[in-house]
């Protein structure tokens, strides 16, 4: 490993000293921004169906990443993050439904699952780097 590439990881850690210092906790929150304006658009007769399932799942993301970062355990927070991977494969799901009964604009699902990706990625890498700093 490069001295740049430690001294990165040096700074990346030493910057978080918050659930909202985390760039992953950021992006969800700008997901359930997305995704509360997406389901103005969905039928209100799906108010307490599908819009309700949609903004459920994504703000539990943001929600469970802040809770694991606040609980006293690694695992704890570990088990959380895990949570909110379930609600956002969840969410990715309301949302290619909501697309496949033409609720909303194609171009309103793909920034949405976009945004799904990248905390699909996201989600994984920080629970990869917090396994590590176990051992």
């Amino acid at each position: 490993m490069s001295t740049q590439s430690t001294v990165t990881q040096q700074l990346e850690r030493a910057k978080v000293n918050s659930y909202r210092d985390l760039t992953v906790w950021a992006r969800a929150m700008d997901l359930v921004e997305e995704c509360y304006k997406l389901s103005t658009e969905i039928p209100l007769s799906e108010m307490y169906g599908l819009i309700s399932q949609i903004r459920r799942a994504a703000v539990s993301i943001p929600a469970n990443i802040a809770e694991g970062h606040g609980r006293k355990t690694l695992g704890e927070y570990l088990q959380h993050l895990s949570i909110a991977n379930g609600s956002l494969k969840e969410l990715e799901t309301h949302l290619m439904i909501a697309g496949r009964l033409h609720y909303v604009k194609e171009d309103q699902i793909i920034s949405a699952l976009e945004g799904c990706s990248e905390i699909g990625r996201m989600l994984p890498s920080l629970i990869q780097r917090l396994r590590q700093k176990s051992f």
